[in-house]
Formats: structure tokens, sequence, C-alpha cells
């Protein structure tokens, strides 16, 4: 079987890329708009949606939560999931699976105001394993970079999000493909992180996503926007959101694994 390496370089980016963080999108000095982080996943337990305002490029990171809503999911076998708050800005449901091949829709009344967004959740790819490797971008001394190796299934297109984190600390960079390049392939990602160094004897978690397209669509812009890439990154603007009306942030109904190596 032949096996496909596919590098994606990733630098440091203050924006947050997952719903454990909150999404810091550089708008300049606008202030006061809704962002939305609404994620439902395949493993049953509790599933969150965020609502906050953004804050000035020039003020500290403190985000508005977003308090009083009301707040829904549902999916396109008639099943219905209401949402409770708590803490503030955070809503969630305690027990819920969302099913591969569902669609699932989310709505959101805020100030008189009602969002809606609709996410498929794609079929679960398997991530195989984690190892790690000597970093071949990087000038620090027994430096690695981790490797997710995961069998792409052929003649389906598949969009796929990572997030990793370091010794529990998740780095900045955002991770987001599709497999145009790559479809049936057996693949060794290199996932390459300047943000935080790795050595040998760190903890490394890759949590893997496989995400729709219009999710995949937000993620990898906001990869593109990182300023400290190769070719300097792009200009930062809003990225593509599936909420409507137009709002910041996303919905995403995804399916979820995640693995653990110790760096060798």
């Amino acid at each position: 079987m032949k096996s496909f390496k596919y590098y994606i370089f990733c630098t440091v980016l203050g924006l947050a890329t997952s719903c454990t963080k909150v999404v810091d999108l550089k708008l300049n000095n606008n202030a006061g708009i809704l962002v939305i982080e609404g994620n439902i996943t395949n493993i049953r337990g509790p599933q969150y949606i965020k609502l906050h305002q953004n804050v000035s490029f020039s003020n500290t990171n403190t985000y508005p939560p977003v308090t009083g809503a009301t707040v829904s999911v549902s999916d396109d076998k008639g099943n219905n999931y209401d949402f409770t708050e708590g803490p503030a800005g955070t809503y969630s449901i305690t027990a819920m699976a969302g099913t591969p091949g569902y669609t699932y829709s989310m709505k959101v009344i805020t100030n008189g105001k009602i969002y809606t967004a609709n996410s498929v959740m794609p079929a679960q790819v398997i991530l195989d394993s984690l190892t790690s490797k000597a970093s071949e971008f990087s000038s620090g001394k027994n430096q690695r970079d981790i490797v997710v190796h995961y069998q792409d299934p052929p003649g389906v297109a598949n969009q796929y999000r990572f997030v990793m984190y370091i010794n529990s600390v998740q780095v900045n960079g955002t991770f987001a493909y599709n497999d145009d390049f790559i479809d049936g392939r057996y693949v060794n990602l290199e996932v390459l992180e300047n943000d935080i160094k790795i050595y040998p004897g760190d903890t490394a978690i890759v949590e893997m996503q496989c995400i729709d397209k219009p999710v995949y669509t937000y993620w990898y812009t906001l990869m593109q926007q990182q300023q400290n890439g190769p070719g300097g990154g792009v200009t930062p603007s809003n990225p593509p959101t599936n909420i409507t009306p137009v709002a910041l942030g996303y919905f995403s109904a995804h399916t979820t694994q995640t693995t653990t190596i110790t760096v060798k």
C-alpha cells in the first residue's frame, strides 16, 4: 500500500481552535458582534454551544458572554434537544451523541434575533496512530514533529481538522485540509507546529475531527490567515460562516477521536 506524506505549515495564530477556547477574530476595532461556537460530536456526553461578544483588537482578551439566550438543536430524524445555560454564555445538554450521516440544525434566539445553522456529521475516519520524528524545519536541537497516520477512504470527499495539545496546552495553530490530493491513500501527515517547541519526553495529544465542507472552509480560511507562516499569510478578514444571518463563528457536527503519545 502506497503512503502519502502531506505537509501543513502552521505557526502562531491568535485564534482559538476548540470549543474549550474563545475564537479571537482580528476585526480591527469592531466590537460587540455576536460570536457563536457550536459543536456536536459523536461521543455521548455534554455538547456545548458558546455565545459571546467580540472585543476591539486593541482591547484585552476579555469576551463578554451572551446570557439569557434560547438555544436548541434538532436533527433530520425529528429529534429535538434543548440546551441550558451555565456558566454564563455557555449552553449545553448533558447527554447527547451525534450520528454520522445525520444533519443537525442549530437555533439561537438572542436580543430578539434568530440565528440558524446546519451541519452534516460525516462518517468517521479512524486515526490509526501518532508518531514523532526529528524536525526538518527547526534549528533547535532534538526538536520533534508529530505525525498522524490514517487511511483516507477512496471515492469519498473528506475534510479534516486536527487539534493538538503539548503537555496539556493547546497549540495556537489551525490545521484543516481536504483529500483533494490524497483520496484513497494511506496518509502520514506531519502536523508542523512552531508555537510550542516539542521535545522527547513531552506528551502530545491530537484530536482528529471529520468535518463537513462549510466547516472545513471556515477553519481552512483561518489557517490561511496565519500571519507568520511561509509566504506571510493573508490579510485577516471574517472567515465564511455557516450561520444565518451572518454572525462570527461556526456550528459544527463532527466525529472526533483523540490519541496520546509520549514523544520519542
